[in-house]
């Protein structure tokens, strides 16, 4: 990964866990105070031979929401590198922040909607038409409280997005409901997280929350920055699969039967 601020060159590290959790307001702490906290910090990912612009509001209205994490940088690369056939495909993210990560998925094809709570959403909508100037492509920007709001949504989606949402315990049933409102066949979902927590963190949500109503399977890990990626699919049912390409094996029926990851029963 290049990142580009103006002319400098840099590369990003991986964030720190003192932002508190995206789903939830007035609950940060050790949040940026730099220029970026009244100024955005607008920034430029090279990811898989694409370049996204992605503006980042720091400050405690958007607190992590309003920055690009480690965890979003795996889950895009994760993406680009499976030649997924995503032409057409309706595709959610959660807790988008920045959008950066339903950005790139709408970049390789897909029919997209970034979702976060309404704080979050004109940076949305700032990022989506930085990245798509001509308006085709550009994903939908819509509202979404873990919780409250998933109901408004009906069930059409073929592949939910999220990276690094599984934060405060305090959301992760919340976050339980709307995942299992939204990932029904032929829904499936893709989330990456840095392991907070310790067994009471995104751990407990991954391996002991999830397993009961979905196959939960550990498709990376990234050892350096603590990062994980899973493939969550539902119990019954399954969902049609998403094609890698001509001639290749289904995407998801091949991240959650051909990679060798373990399942959490």
């Amino acid at each position: 990964i290049e990142e580009h601020r103006g002319d400098t060159e840099e590369h990003p590290g991986t964030p720190g866990d003192t932002r508190g959790h995206r789903g939830i307001s007035g609950d940060i702490g050790g949040h940026r105070t730099l220029p970026g906290s009244l100024f955005p910090e607008r920034r430029r990912f090279q990811l898989c031979g694409r370049v996204l612009r992605i503006a980042e509001h720091h400050g405690p209205r958007l607190g992590p929401a309003g920055a690009v994490w480690e965890a979003a940088l795996s889950l895009c690369r994760f993406l680009g590198e499976q030649n997924l056939e995503l032409a057409g495909r309706r595709v959610l993210e959660l807790g988008a922040g920045t959008g950066i990560v339903g950005i790139f998925t709408a970049m390789l094809g897909a029919e997209v909607t970034l979702t976060d709570r309404p704080p979050a959403l004109p940076q949305l909508r700032e990022n989506a038409r930085r990245n798509f100037p001509g308006g085709a492509g550009e994903p939908r920007v819509r509202a979404l409280r873990w919780g409250r709001d998933q109901h408004r949504f009906p069930p059409k989606f073929h592949l939910i997005l999220g990276s690094d949402i599984v934060y405060d315990p305090r959301a992760f049933a919340p976050l339980l409901g709307t995942l299992r409102h939204l990932v029904v066949p032929p829904a499936q979902a893709l989330l990456s997280a840095r392991l907070r927590g310790g067994d009471a963190g995104a751990s407990r949500f991954f391996r002991q929350m999830l397993p009961p109503f979905f196959r939960v399977q550990l498709l990376r890990r990234e050892p350096e920055g603590d990062i994980e990626i899973y493939a969550v699919t539902p119990r019954e049912g399954g969902g049609t699969p998403l094609d890698q390409g001509r001639g290749a094996q289904p995407v998801l029926g091949s991240l959650t039967g051909g990679w060798g990851g373990p399942e959490r029963d």
